[in-house]
């Protein structure tokens, strides 16, 4: 299989001030090109460790990616580190100039003269042109490897890998085709996963499958990956393999590839014509950010109430105050009227809620940090559970949010199926 590396310039990353999506986003088109990638380096603005890292990744493959320091400004040095790698000069690329100002002008604005020197490129290099700024790219190949300079800005790098930089190693290299499908998971950690699914695992490798496990908070990825085979025979081996996969975990798989719990329950609200509401409390309204960020969801989602303090789950969701005095607002009989409430109040089929210590102060002995108690009232009764998440807040938000979602899901394909049952077939 073909290698690639990739080379992420800038200070700013090695500092923890920008976060580097730009490698990430890159291996996963790399991979669906039939790439695979080795290693990715992140380097400071320095000549000396530009210099040093493209030796480094030269030493080991033959297509090196590189990202940063491609901006008018003086502690942009990218393209002068290049000229003396490669041993070339800067030319005026009039042509480039040319766009660059018509990009300025697109935006009602003057270039600035600092932008001329973008239109100054080495000239044993292919200009890869940039239509989303004004950094162009640069394809240099250099005994018998492919050295490949794009803006760290992320629209711009995508456009130039899309448009530009895949196509020409597609065409260079025709690399064979490898194939991931990723199976997602909620509410069960890759230990335990690993446990259920032991013997399935240990034979992947008979099939030519590789497996791995990408555990977020409140979920599992598992992505298999497959390439020495034709694609056809990927394909059906590896669609066999997560039907298998399915068996040892039925409740917790919820999608595939980038399927999102909160789209998911959508679909299936959709289908069944159903609408929810939602009443928060820990989660302060990040649940119905979920909802409402998916398009479409006014069809079922009617809105919610972020009842943070007690007397808004009383006055707004009914929750006696008496409940709430002897029982506390973190409690099974709080919440269960929460998610009624809201039902009642916002006219829906469901009423979901949540009620907790997110933490990482206010827990107590009986009740400590991570605390959560969750509900679900719906046409034909209502659920709740309690959860122990630890005392992370931004965590313990995401995980109740997100395990609510997949009980919700849980909820509405078994209601889905006794109809099937009962009717012989969906309507």
């Amino acid at each position: 299989m073909m290698k690639a590396e990739i080379i992420s310039i800038g200070d700013e990353l090695l500092i923890g001030q920008t976060i580097n999506t730009n490698a990430a986003w890159m291996g996963e088109q790399l991979s669906l090109a039939g790439l695979s990638v080795g290693r990715v380096l992140t380097v400071a603005d320095t000549k000396e460790e530009i210099i040093h890292a493209l030796d480094s990744c030269a030493a080991r493959t033959d297509i090196i990616l590189m990202t940063g320091g491609l901006g008018p400004t003086k502690d942009d040095i990218t393209k002068y580190t290049l000229c003396t790698y490669f041993n070339s000069k800067l030319v005026m690329h009039k042509n480039i100039l040319n766009e660059i100002k018509a990009y300025f002008a697109s935006l009602g604005q003057k270039m600035p003269d600092i932008n001329h020197n973008q239109a100054m490129l080495p000239d044993n290099c292919t200009v890869l042109r940039n239509n989303m700024g004004t950094a162009s790219g640069m394809w240099f190949e250099h005994n018998g490897k492919v050295f490949v300079s794009m803006p760290g800005v992320p629209y711009e790098m995508k456009h130039l890998m899309e448009e530009r930089v895949i196509p020409k190693i597609k065409k260079k290299f025709q690399p064979g085709k490898i194939i991931h499908r990723t199976v997602q998971t909620q509410g069960i950690g890759e230990s335990r996963i690993a446990e259920k699914v032991t013997g399935w695992e240990n034979s992947l490798a008979s099939d030519g499958i590789r497996l791995a496990y990408l555990p977020a908070p409140g979920q599992v990825r598992i992505r298999l990956s497959a390439d020495a085979m034709p694609e056809k025979d990927m394909e059906t081996i590896i669609h066999q393999r997560i039907e298998e996969l399915k068996t040892f975990i039925p409740r917790h798989v919820f999608g595939m590839g980038n399927d999102v719990l909160e789209e998911v329950v959508g679909k299936l609200l959709l289908r069944q014509k159903k609408t929810i509401a939602v009443a928060e409390s820990c989660t302060g309204g990040y649940l119905s950010s979920l909802f409402t960020r998916i398009s479409g969801s006014s069809a079922y989602y009617h809105g919610g109430v972020v009842s943070y303090a007690n007397h808004i789950k009383t006055a707004l969701l009914k929750v006696p105050a008496e409940t709430i005095r002897k029982k506390g607002p973190v409690s099974k009989e709080v919440v269960e009227a929460m998610a009624l409430g809201v039902k009642a109040c916002m006219h829906t089929d469901y009423g979901i809620a949540t009620s907790g210590i997110a933490g990482p102060d206010g827990g107590t002995a009986e009740k400590p940090a991570g605390t959560i108690w969750l509900a679900i009232a719906g046409p034909t009764g209502i659920w709740s559970n309690v959860f122990s998440f630890g005392n992370a807040r931004d965590r313990n938000i995401r995980k109740a949010a997100i395990t609510l979602l997949n009980y919700l899901r849980i909820t509405l394909e078994e209601a889905e199926q006794i109809k099937y049952n009962t009717v012989a077939g969906p309507k």
